[in-house]
């Protein structure tokens, strides 16, 4: 099974293919459009990595990105500071562009949404994951911890 990781409208926009649980290519855009950082959709990068294989062998695509994800604690933290009104506006116009992946993975020929699944995870359980599925172990934990605003968050896993 062929599996097409994106970290897409963020910073160092990238693309990685997992095929039957083994990493066989990983790039950021910047390799291919000289742009450092690039945080737009990775078109080159995922094409890169899907050569030699055939479009009808993908599988999934998932994005580490999930415009849903802690949906109503971003907006309660909005509605408490009217400071950070306009940069809002910019977080939900890239929120629109994650949630609009399968649009731009038709128009860029990287994969027809109706013959993949779409997976928008939430970026942090992205990190444990990538760790986790490239793992060499049968089995192993994994632990991501971040602080952001004054607040310390972990997330933990477990898996074969």
């Amino acid at each position: 099974m062929n599996i097409l990781g994106l970290n897409a409208f963020h910073g160092d926009a990238s693309a990685a293919l997992l095929s039957d649980g083994e990493l066989t290519a990983a790039v950021e855009e910047e390799r291919f459009n000289r742009i450092k950082h690039w945080a737009g959709f990775p078109a080159l990068a995922a094409r890169h990595c899907l050569e030699g294989i055939d479009p009808a062998d993908l599988a999934h695509v998932a994005i580490s990105r999930d415009p849903r994800a802690h949906l109503w604690s971003k907006i309660g933290r909005v509605v408490s500071r009217p400071g950070d009104w306009k940069r809002m506006v910019s977080r939900a116009q890239n929120s629109i562009k994650v949630a609009r992946l399968a649009q731009d993975l038709s128009a860029s020929g990287i994969a027809r949404p109706d013959q993949v699944r779409i997976h928008h995870v939430e970026h942090h359980r992205a990190h444990l994951a990538s760790a986790l599925f490239a793992s060499p172990f049968e089995e192993a934990a994994v632990l991501s911890i971040r602080r952001l605003r004054g607040l310390q968050q972990r997330d933990v896993g477990h898996g074969p």
